[in-house]
């Protein structure tokens, strides 16, 4: 089986390498295919993977950073293969337009996003592999971050927009998704293959949902996932706007 890790990167020079090396050691039997999409960054992003990926593409066993902050690969004989390649935007087009380049991408059995920040851990990848790929029993999994794992408290106003978001999109799919805006969405190849996505800002995250949803056949699973959520100042990017684009997607893509 291979896993296929789409990584939509805007200006997160300084956690990227980090998040490559925690993908690269995530479900370490493995073979992992990681599709970096920078989309035009402006802070050293793009600049850092030309430097580290000179000839487009690298291949190892292990992935590690060293003391400057660059990768460094190994082989090791039997071990499973990690892949890391990035494609380059020659203009922003959002979070939803990166992923729509790394699913053209992807040749893999398994699909899923992470985020190029710290904001999620790819440890929780664990469980929803195993109900995909070892149990067969679902056909997609969502990581909802309602489940009583490590949630960094932060603001009040995100959190409503959420729930708000994920009832009214529960309301009219007849569905029963807690985090309808969780980066976390891991999901067979085939059915990614079978999304068809328009959106180039964050409302990707309601449409790939509602292309979900709208299949009545899918098994859909949800599980408790952490996460280390950031602010602003931190790095933060999507903001109040966002909540009232996504509350209209979800009346939007209901009826497309």
């Amino acid at each position: 089986m291979l896993l296929s890790v789409v990584i939509p990167a805007y200006n997160e020079r300084h956690t990227l390498g980090i998040i490559l090396q925690i993908v690269a050691r995530s479900l370490p039997k493995v073979s992992k295919e990681i599709i970096v999409v920078d989309d035009c960054s402006k802070d050293g992003t793009r600049e850092w993977l030309k430097a580290n990926f000179p000839a487009g593409e690298r291949r190892g066993s292990t992935v590690d950073l060293d003391g400057e902050g660059d990768l460094t690969f190994a082989e090791i004989a039997g071990a499973p293969r990690v892949t890391i390649r990035p494609i380059y935007h020659d203009y922003n087009k959002g979070k939803g337009g990166a992923l729509q380049t790394g699913l053209a991408a992807i040749s893999g059995d398994v699909f899923v996003i992470q985020d190029a920040d710290l904001e999620y851990d790819p440890a929780d990848w664990e469980q929803m592999y195993d109900l995909i790929a070892v149990r067969k029993v679902a056909d997609v999994v969502f990581g909802s971050r309602f489940y009583g794992r490590p949630h960094r408290s932060l603001y009040f106003h995100h959190y409503l927009a959420n729930r708000l978001i994920s009832f009214l999109f529960n309301l009219v799919f007849n569905q029963t998704i807690t985090d309808v805006e969780t980066c976390y969405k891991m999901m067979t190849c085939q059915v990614a293959h079978s999304l068809r996505l328009t959106t180039n800002d964050f409302g990707i995250e309601v449409e790939m949902s509602a292309e979900i949803a709208r299949q009545r056949t899918l098994r859909i699973y949800e599980l408790g996932i952490s996460y280390y959520g950031r602010t602003y100042a931190e790095g933060k990017k999507i903001n109040w706007k966002d909540g009232v684009k996504a509350l209209w997607y979800v009346c939007k893509f209901r009826f497309r």
